[in-house]
């Protein structure tokens, strides 16, 4: 696997590097060895898979609140994805910023996101697989999201929304309370 740090401290963009011969290809997804060597969570809790139909569908913009606040590690296996992350740490010297990249099927990147920042994505094809794992179970009272389209943050998504659950298109807008971070 080759590891690749992102603008955001601690984001890393994962490619699996595949080995070809006549029968396709193999690569590994997973090594907790190279995960520890780059000095990154080996917990895993919790492993799950997101299915979404239609093209230009935002899910997001996820988080859970501490103690339950979970690391991912996120995959397109089916499909195309702009993933997006915003760093909600209010310590960080990239608080309120935010990153997207195109994970699909094809290109088989993994993005690996800390604790500390808001998930989401938007389907660029129509019947969409997405698989990620996560460090902690899910919990309901922990969980927590941002407004996909929050004027302090200003994620620009790459296609009009077809479709948002109304609990997504609800989350309150975000207050920044140094406007210097962005």
């Amino acid at each position: 696997m080759k590891f690749i740090p992102l603008e955001l401290p601690g984001v890393f963009l994962i490619e699996s590097v595949l080995v070809l011969d006549d029968r396709g290809a193999f690569g590994r997804t997973w090594c907790q060895r190279e995960f520890e060597e780059h000095r990154l969570s080996t917990q895993l809790s919790q492993c799950n898979v997101s299915i979404t139909l239609r093209r230009g569908t935002i899910r997001g913009m996820h988080f859970q609140r501490p103690p339950y606040a979970e690391i991912k590690l996120v995959r397109c296996t089916r499909g195309a994805i702009f993933d997006v992350i915003i760093d909600l740490r209010p310590e960080s010297q990239t608080f309120c910023q935010w990153i997207g990249r195109e994970l699909t099927a094809e290109n088989h990147r993994m993005l690996y996101i800390p604790e500390g920042f808001a998930h989401g994505f938007q389907t660029l094809t129509d019947d969409v697989e997405v698989f990620y794992q996560t460090s902690q179970e899910h919990h309901s009272a922990s969980a927590a999201g941002v407004k996909w389209n929050d004027p302090a943050i200003n994620v620009l998504w790459p296609l009009p929304v077809s479709v948002i659950l109304p609990r997504d298109a609800s989350w309150p807008d975000f207050s920044v309370p140094n406007s210097d971070h962005r």
